[in-house]
């Protein structure tokens, strides 16, 4: 095990981990406040404030567990932010603006990531201080961003495409799809074990990786 290899990559994920992840969940609870659901912002929640949002082991120990055995790309997440959808003006309708909210962030946080390379490789060599370690969390949060994105809408409760499909499909399909909810972390677990989700969504972070690092590269 290559200690030093560790603690580079802990220290090129660290950051761009964290912020999608907790971005993510404030995105969540920011848009559910504005739909008339307080309950984030009246248990804190609504905050930047890593302490608030990391679970240990979402946000500490799957990510670790991933760097060191060496995955092409990270994954985590944060504790839920808690949304009472019984608040919300339209809950069938809301519910679908709340969920998407999350990855809708991810999105637009590789978006930024991929402008600020394109900054990064263009700095003058005597700022390489700066711009290499830049450049490498700038690629990091390209990924981890785009797994956030594409993993969570994947239309399987409690995944936000999940809560997406409820809130889209007509009444008697829409209750089937949630009653899977209290069993989707054991399946997404399974789906994991098996290879599943690398398969399906690894080709799409990675191409989707490779697009915009290699326009951010070249611009």
């Amino acid at each position: 095990m290559d200690i030093e290899a560790i603690i580079r990559g802990i220290s090129i994920w660290a950051l761009p981990v964290v912020l999608a992840v907790v971005l993510h969940e404030v995105a969540h609870g920011w848009v559910a406040d504005r739909l008339g659901d307080n309950t984030a912002r009246f248990m804190g929640r609504l905050t930047l404030n890593p302490l608030k949002h990391i679970d240990p082991v979402g946000t500490v120990l799957i990510p670790l567990m991933l760097l060191v055995v060496g995955s092409p790309f990270l994954f985590g997440y944060a504790k839920p932010v808690p949304v009472d959808f019984r608040k919300l003006g339209n809950p069938k309708r809301d519910m679908i603006w709340v969920a998407l909210a999350g990855p809708v962030t991810n999105l637009l946080l590789a978006l930024v990531s991929t402008l600020l390379l394109a900054v990064a490789v263009q700095m003058p060599q005597g700022m390489v201080w700066m711009a290499e370690p830049l450049a490498l969390m700038c690629q990091a949060s390209i990924i981890i961003n785009l797994v956030l994105f594409i993993f969570n809408l994947l239309p399987l409760p409690p995944l936000d495409g999940g809560r997406v499909a409820v809130g889209l499909l007509p009444g008697p399909m829409a209750y089937q799809l949630s009653r899977i909810e209290p069993y989707g972390f054991l399946i997404i677990v399974a789906l994991l074990i098996f290879g599943v989700f690398q398969t399906v969504i690894g080709p799409l972070v990675m191409g989707g990786s490779f697009a915009l690092i290699g326009w951010a590269m070249g611009a």
